[in-house]
């Protein structure tokens, strides 16, 4: 995947240097690239083409890097360090971190909608997909729900709002990248009813237990600030249901995620590990 990454990224030396060397710092420095992964997965899973989706693949790993470097900013989380190595703005300064965010945002839209790149899936099917994506990121997406998380520090949280942070800042995306991989793959409605349901129990379990390992991670293992969510009083779900019931809640999600994935056959099992794994994670 990082070979792709590369390939449709600008240069890290071309002018200007400063942006493009700030995009490439963030992009390169590690990761799972899970947002990709699972564009191509679910592609896989319908009987799509792992390198007719790269584009579509690639530029979602640009987005989730985006949100990343803003998140990161003093303004939003305030962390020194990301992937292991300190954040866009403490390298770069905040003024080209948020630039280098605005730019892979920008670039990872070029990508979704070059023809030339996506000349195998109609363009009614690209459209869809790329408009998916824009609507999950958008205000009705992981930006309202990054608001709203933001507006929530300090403050009771119903479980309600609770829900609406992790299933709008962070679950609307992953589903995005499950169900673009799935249209763009040549998808059946069923399946990507199927593959919809799937993205949005992930989603969900991924935050969840992205709350529970800020809590129970090793900073060096993570690559990044843990404890930061009870030092800014943020809502999460251990701090509101305590470790034993997320841990409970992430288990069932990611088991109903699976069973999401019961019409397809061993073509699917990437994304059926990819859940697994997320439970590996915690405990």
């Amino acid at each position: 995947m990082d070979e792709s990454i590369l390939e449709f990224l600008p240069r890290k030396n071309s002018y200007p240097e400063s942006i493009h060397s700030a995009m490439n710092y963030s992009l390169m420095a590690g990761g799972k690239r899970l947002r990709p992964i699972l564009v191509v997965a679910a592609a896989e899973a319908v009987g799509g083409d792992r390198q007719t989706v790269l584009p579509f693949a690639v530029a979602a790993e640009f987005i989730h890097t985006y949100t990343l470097i803003h998140d990161d900013l003093p303004a939003l989380d305030d962390d020194d360090f990301r992937r292991g190595k300190p954040t866009s703005h403490k390298v770069y300064g905040e003024a080209i971190a948020i630039l280098a965010g605005d730019a892979l945002l920008t670039e990872a839209f070029i990508l979704m909608t070059n023809g030339s790149l996506l000349d195998d899936i109609p363009a009614k099917e690209v459209l869809k997909a790329a408009h998916d994506m824009a609507r999950a990121i958008g205000t009705g997406g992981m930006i309202g729900g990054q608001v709203v998380d933001l507006e929530s520090e300090g403050k009771p949280v119903s479980p309600e709002a609770l829900e609406y942070i992790h299933i709008y800042k962070t679950g609307h995306l992953i589903r995005a990248c499950v169900r673009g991989g799935a249209k763009l793959g040549g998808a059946t409605p069923a399946q990507f009813s199927a593959l919809s349901r799937y993205g949005a129990h992930i989603g969900l379990a991924f935050q969840i237990i992205d709350d529970i390992l800020d809590i129970t991670g090793d900073q060096e293992k993570l690559g990044k600030d843990v404890g930061s969510d009870i030092d800014r009083e943020k809502a999460t779900y251990p701090a509101l249901y305590g470790l034993a019931e997320s841990k409970k809640k992430a288990e069932e999600l990611v088991n109903e995620s699976i069973a999401c994935l019961e019409p397809f056959d061993d073509r699917a099992d990437p994304l059926r590990e990819i859940a697994r794994f997320f439970v590996q994670r915690t405990f």
